[in-house]
Formats: structure tokens, C-alpha cells, sequence
């Protein structure tokens, strides 16, 4: 198949990855290539993914609108607005069999439902009021939506979920996070540091513990860093900076247990699940779909994380071969690709040129882009 990937565009896709959803899209887009398909990674151009990039927009939003100054100004929603519709326009005369939507946007999945336009929207973060519209408003037969757990699609259809939603967790290449069969005593907290990961709460149940505690992240929120993070680093505290993947991999392994410490409702959790890869068992605050992640390979806490301590000292009990065997059994890469793969066959079977149009009102659906789309046998570009 010839596949269009889009990404989101907040920060560039390229290695040490920023978090979650950029690590996603370097892995969906190289596995998909591996095994024979034609795949262009519609991202950030400052992207650096090792696949064709067609630009969503020249360089990642994040570098001219940080999100903690410019989230919901309207001077960032035009800018994501336009480029990600003059990147949809693009799309149509590319001959691409099917859209893997992966942007947060609400303009692909109304497009996709608008025009029969064959796409996969996959969820990466709880509903907010627009992509929850959106992803409602259009999930069909040649548009399927995933989320990465059961917990994330129930919060985006608490009635019910839609027929064609689909649960597919995200996968990992196991041999990228080699088993340790021994860790040193110490704990590891890997993420964005920034207070919805609450890297305070990792440091406070450390102390407690009088465990060590190596920080790995990025410092998305300078101002959480300094107040909350910074003034804890010392002999016991430390923070070890952004690696990269093997990096990384390497101190998942020498490290005795993952804390982990979500304060949203967390839809899946993919720092778990390589830690766990590497033999390291997690202590969790329970929220989200954490315990339906991590299972037996992890002990949990309250969300105020008050009695995380106790669960890291739980945690340390846990046999390192049962957290490999999870990822093993549940997360692979390989299964990851494999689910996709068949929703792609199912939307690309059920593409309905003649389906019942919907019209959008203008602020949710350009119609100048239903109409670049509209202009010709929609059959013959897909």
C-alpha cells in the first residue's frame, strides 16, 4: 500500500524524541516501510525519521508557539488550522491508498467522513471537546478510529463505544530494550518533566523510601522544573537529561524499578511498557488505563501519590522475567502493526464513494477543502 502517515506536529519527529507520540510515529512509519509498504510521514519539516516527509508545515509549532504560552490563542489555532489543511489538500493528488491520521486535528477526521476518504485515526491523548466531536462525527466503515487501551476509547464514548473503534496498543521492538535480569537497588522516572507526568511525586516517594531516583526528560515547563524538580537534585536526587532510545534502554535495565507517575488520565503509558521490556517493574500512581498496562508487572499508589513509597518498595518484590513476558505477550511492535494493517484492509474495502454527504458547519470542515477533494472521481485517486 501506498500510506500517508500524519503526525503531530508540536515538536519534530526525529531521535532523542520529545515523547510518546513522536516515538509512535518514527516506529509506525519505519515498521510499515519494513514490511512493504510505500509510507511519506506527513510531520513537522524539521523532521528527521529516515522515510519521505511531506511537510505538514515548514518547521515544528512548538519552536515560534510554545504550547504553555500559546495553547488555545488564536493566533496558534489559525496556524495549525491552515497548515493542516493545506496539507490535506496536498494529500489528494498523491495517490496514497490510505491516511493513517495521527495529528490531534479536527479538520482529517471530518474529511475523511465527508468525502469517503479511506483513513485510520488513532487517539493518542484523553478527548478534549474538539477532537472528541470530531472523532464522534465521523468514525465509520472506511474510517476507523483506535485508541491505545479500553479505558482511553471508553472516555471518548462513555455511552457506548462506536462500532468502528478499535482497541490497538502501542507496540515496542522488544530487541531495542534488552531483558537485565538484575537491577542495582535504584529507581528510574523517564518523561517530559512537566506537571501532568508529576516528576515531583517520583522524588517525594524516593525520599521517602531512601531510594536513589535518576530523572530522564526533557524540561518541558522551565517554571515546574525550578520550583518543584531542581531544588530536590543532589546525592540522592538526580537528573540524568534527554537520551535517546538505547540510551535510555541502558538505564531502564541497570535500574531496579520504574516509577511512573501520571496526574491525567492516562491512556496508555509507553515509558512502562520499555521498562518493562527491560526487565524493570513499575510503581505506579493508578490512573488512566496504568493498571490495565502494566497488570502484575506493577504495584500501585493513590492518585496524590501519598503512598507511592510503599508501592515502590512492592514493586522491588516483582520477578524481572514477569514484566518482560507482558510486553512479550501484549506490546509488540509486530502486534501493534499487525492490528493497523487489518484496519487499513477493512477501511480500504468499505470506501463508499456514493455514501450520504455530510456537510460541517465552516469552523469544522473548510468547505474549500471538501471541494479540492470533490473535484473529480474520488474512486480513481485512492
Amino acid at each position: 500500500m501506498r500510506i500517508a502517515v500524519m503526525a503531530h506536529c508540536r515538536h519534530p519527529i526525529s531521535p532523542p524524541f520529545m515523547g510518546g507520540m513522536e516515538v509512535h510515529a518514527h516506529h509506525l512509519a519505519h515498521a510499515l516501510q519494513a514490511r512493504g509498504h510505500k509510507v511519506t510521514l506527513v510531520a513537522a519539516g524539521d523532521s528527521r525519521v529516515g522515510v519521505p516527509v511531506l511537510p505538514l508545515m515548514r518547521q515544528h509549532y512548538d519552536s515560534a508557539y510554545p504550547w504553555h504560552d500559546f495553547h488555545g490563542t488564536k493566533v496558534l489555532n489559525d496556524h495549525l488550522d491552515l497548515s493542516h489543511a493545506e496539507a490535506l489538500a496536498r494529500l489528494r493528488d498523491e495517490g496514497f491508498d490510505i491516511v493513517h491520521n495521527n495529528t490531534l486535528h479536527r479538520y482529517p477526521p471530518r474529511l475523511a467522513r465527508s468525502v469517503g476518504l479511506p483513513m485510520v485515526t488513532s487517539l493518542h491523548v484523553p478527548p478534549f471537546d474538539a477532537l472528541a466531536r470530531a472523532v464522534r462525527d465521523s468514525v465509520a466503515p472506511w474510517h476507523p478510529v483506535t485508541g491505545c487501551s479500553r479505558r482511553h476509547l471508553d472516555a471518548y464514548w462513555p455511552g457506548g463505544v462506536a462500532r468502528d473503534a478499535h482497541v490497538v496498543p502501542n507496540g515496542i521492538d522488544p530487541a531495542d530494550w534488552p531483558f537485565s535480569a538484575t537491577g542495582n537497588g535504584e529507581a528510574v522516572w523517564a518523561g517530559r518533566i512537566t506537571p501532568n507526568k508529576g516528576t515531583h511525586l517520583a522524588i517525594a516517594a524516593a525520599l521517602r523510601a531512601g531510594i536513589p531516583l535518576t530523572i530522564f526528560g526533557s524540561i518541558e515547563d522551565s517554571g515546574y522544573y525550578e520550583a518543584l524538580v531542581r531544588p530536590a537534585l543532589g546525592p540522592r536526587i538526580r537528573h540524568g537529561g534527554h537520551l535517546a532510545g538505547s540510551d535510555l534502554a541502558g538505564e531502564y535495565g541497570r535500574a531496579s524499578v520504574l516509577l511512573f507517575t501520571p496526574q491525567w488520565d492516562e491512556p496508555f503509558g509507553l515509558s512502562a511498557i520499555e521498562a518493562m521490556a527491560c526487565g524493570t517493574p513499575v510503581a505506579a500512581i493508578e490512573m488512566g488505563a496504568v493498571r490495565e498496562v502494566v497488570g502484575d508487572a506493577g504495584a500501585y499508589a493513590k492518585a496524590d501519590g501519598s503512598d507511592l513509597d510503599r508501592a515502590l518498595q512492592e514493586a522491588l518484590t516483582i520477578p524481572r522475567a514477569r514484566a518482560r513476558r507482558r510486553v512479550e505477550r501484549l506490546f509488540t511492535l509486530e502486534r501493534m502493526i499487525e492490528g493497523y494493517e487489518a484496519l487499513y484492509a477493512g477501511a480500504l474495502a468499505a470506501r463508499d464513494p456514493g455514501h450520504d454527504p455530510v456537510r460541517f458547519p465552516e469552523i469544522e470542515l473548510p468547505q474549500r477543502l471538501v471541494a479540492a477533494w470533490d473535484r473529480s472521481d474520488l474512486s480513481q485517486a485512492i
